[in-house]
């Protein structure tokens, strides 16, 4: 249903967006009506059809609607899913002993711990039940680590959070290099350490993170060597993840996902 109103200005443009409004919610609804209709309709034939299975009691009080699910495609979030299944492949590629992980997603931490031993910490622990993960509580502005302990470190899609508050840090504005001046500390030489970071026109959307140029990751680790930078574009019909981007692609987005594998030398 397309409406294509002439557009008045002055308070005639306040009408015709007011308009618009209302029937952009009146859309909405009727789909929502039109959803719940087939689920009702859906729930009804199954349960006839349940009689002759007999395993299951079937209530319409035992009800769970899930009414967004039945989509062409299977959607999920480019940014945490690919960019965990870069870091795990670079693990399987590098084989380390003992590999430390400084707040990054548990899937990632609970899935690449089969790989490769894992010691995970966080600002706000995680008890994780599952054997070849040691865990432990870490601010990534004081971490307790010795120089140059780390021999394969990870910290994926958090530097951009800490001094923001969000997690109940400490609010800093400088909290992102303070994190990056320990992660540099720690790593070995010859280690590697596996950042992941949004990339873009940097700015900050306070409290929920920053966004990085190219320029200002390798700066703020520029102690360490680069070995691969990957990027989870905005656009999705470039490939979900180019790797070994140019650089100079990561200033052309606004929010996409830089996967960083720097090396101390």
């Amino acid at each position: 249903m397309t409406n294509n109103f002439p557009r008045p200005g002055g308070l005639g443009k306040i009408g015709y967006y007011m308009l618009r409004t209302t029937l952009r919610k009146l859309r909405q609804q009727y789909y929502s009506l039109q959803l719940q209709q087939n689920f009702r309709r859906n729930f009804q034939h199954f349960a006839t059809l349940a009689k002759d299975d007999g395993r299951f009691d079937v209530s319409w009080s035992d009800r769970h609607p899930c009414l967004n699910d039945a989509t062409p495609t299977t959607d999920y979030d480019r940014h945490y899913i690919l960019h965990t299944g870069w870091a795990a492949r670079v693990l399987a590629k590098t084989k380390p002993t003992l590999h430390v992980d400084i707040g990054s997603s548990l899937y990632f931490v609970s899935i690449a711990s089969a790989i490769v031993p894992f010691g995970f910490y966080d600002y706000r622990p995680a008890q994780v039940p599952l054997p070849g993960i040691s865990t432990g509580t870490a601010d990534l502005t004081k971490l307790p680590f010795a120089d140059s302990e780390i021999s394969s470190l990870s910290c994926m899609h958090v530097i951009e959070h800490i001094g923001l508050g969000r997690y109940g840090d400490p609010l800093d504005p400088t909290g992102d290099l303070k994190a990056a001046r320990e992660l540099r500390r720690v790593v070995a030489r010859g280690g590697q350490l596996l950042l992941v970071a949004p990339v873009g026109r940097p700015r900050i959307m306070f409290n929920a993170h920053r966004i990085y140029s190219y320029e200002q990751v390798l700066e703020m680790f520029h102690e360490l060597h680069l070995c691969e930078f990957s990027l989870i574009p905005d656009d999705t019909a470039e490939p979900d993840l180019i790797m070994n981007a140019p650089p100079e692609m990561a200033a052309s987005q606004s929010y996409a996902c830089g996967c960083f594998w720097f090396k101390r030398e």
